[in-house]
């Protein structure tokens, strides 16, 4: 229950209120119904023990048709409700409420913001000049709530040694790096593994 009504479902994370989700039939649009989620995340009772963002709202939003989800994180820099697979892992968002309150970004496109620019070329030979210019135009794209962007590149000019450098600086914990040879999986295992010190 919440002071706007009944919440179709509260999530919860140790215990605390974190996000609700608001079910509709199968076949509904859910484009345009975020604000019915909002009121909810908006109204959390005083005696619900509740993680709010400074508005006073839960950080996490779902819609959902059972066919389709749709999810926004108050954690970032532009809140938009965009298409997930599934619902997040109780861990995950744990995860990036303990970062929000580390003031570290509570997800990754906060993080993706508050990146520091790579180094110029000449303070990264290790970087191709082709390499150096995908990281930097990602990262831009990304700090601009750009999303879906197209690393594109001549074979052989390192693409997989910049996705490596690219996954590193985001500090993304899960990557799913598709190959179409072997021989790429292996290569990018042996850049990802940690080193020794």
């Amino acid at each position: 229950m919440t002071n706007a009504g009944p919440a179709d479902y509260v999530l919860l994370v140790d215990r605390q209120a974190v996000g609700v989700i608001e079910a509709k039939r199968q076949g509904t649009t859910l484009a345009g119904i975020e604000w019915q989620t909002v009121k909810y995340q908006s109204n959390t009772p005083d005696e619900l023990p509740a993680y709010l963002t400074p508005d006073d709202r839960l950080p996490f939003g779902y819609e959902s048709t059972g066919e389709e989800i749709w999810f926004t994180c108050q954690f970032d820099p532009e809140p938009t409700a965009r298409r997930v697979f599934w619902f997040h892992r109780p861990m995950t968002l744990g995860d990036m409420i303990e970062n929000d309150h580390d003031l570290q970004g509570g997800s990754l496109r906060a993080r993706m913001h508050d990146i520091e620019p790579l180094p110029s070329e000449e303070q990264t030979p290790w970087l191709r000049d082709a390499q150096h210019a995908a990281i930097t135009n990602l990262e831009q794209s990304l700090r601009d709530n750009k999303p879906r962007a197209l690393v594109q590149m001549a074979t052989g000019s390192g693409k997989t040694f910049a996705a490596a450098n690219i996954a590193e600086r985001a500090g993304a914990q899960r990557i799913l790096f598709l190959v179409d040879r072997a021989n790429l999986g292996k290569q990018t295992n042996v850049l990802l593994r940690p080193h020794p010190p």
